[in-house]
């Protein structure tokens, strides 16, 4: 009796990737294209207000085939950021009895929990909270849009992401130009846990400031 093995060449188990992993793939093809500066400074700016992929990604990938161009990727990605944040906050304040439930239906990471959760931060310290959204892997979208629901001045929203999507970014920039391409691995594995504690060292420079200057 003949027996029929599996050809090699067939991987059944593989599977096609996901919604999120085609997103992210789309995202990072922009950066084989001559259009990866403009594409990085509009995702950048969809970013902070509905677009679930973190401009990072392409940043790095641009940084790393240019390394020279590292920190104009940053300014590019903290420009694009900060006017999506603006407009984020706009959504929040003027549409959102018109949006809010599309946001809440399709938007990864906005929910009612989250708002509320971000309501309470901002009873606390609002400036502290955007600051933190803005330097951390916390969907920033979230915060930019609740600024605006919870009428936080748009002055406090334009300093705290300035500083934090800035320092965020120009962080990417200043590894890949130290220390080359090399460092895209790193990057792709910890920046995440890098971000966390660079600004838990930030917070505590501030309380420092504060209480003993």
């Amino acid at each position: 009796m003949r027996r029929f093995t599996s050809s090699p060449s067939l991987d059944v188990s593989s599977k096609p990737p996901g919604p999120v992993k085609r997103l992210y793939l789309w995202v990072l093809h922009w950066a084989e294209t001559p259009y990866g500066t403009p594409a990085l400074f509009l995702l950048s700016f969809a970013e902070s207000s509905f677009f679930p992929i973190p401009p990072d990604v392409l940043q790095i990938a641009l940084s790393v085939s240019r390394p020279r161009r590292s920190f104009f990727y940053a300014a590019v990605s903290g420009v694009g950021s900060v006017f999506g944040g603006c407009a984020g906050w706009l959504i929040g304040h003027a549409m959102w009895a018109m949006l809010g439930w599309f946001f809440f239906a399709y938007v990864p990471g906005v929910t009612e929990e989250n708002f509320a959760k971000v309501q309470t931060l901002y009873h606390a310290n609002a400036f502290l909270a955007l600051l933190g959204a803005a330097f951390t892997p916390i969907p920033f979208k979230v915060f930019t849009i609740a600024a605006g629901v919870f009428e936080v001045s748009l002055w406090v929203l334009l300093v705290a992401s300035t500083v934090g999507r800035l320092g965020r970014f120009l962080l990417v920039a200043a590894f890949i130009f130290t220390f080359g391409p090399s460092v895209k691995a790193l990057l792709d594995k910890y920046f995440e846990i890098a971000s966390l504690l660079f600004f838990v060292l930030l917070v505590l420079g501030f309380v420092a400031i504060r209480y003993f200057l």
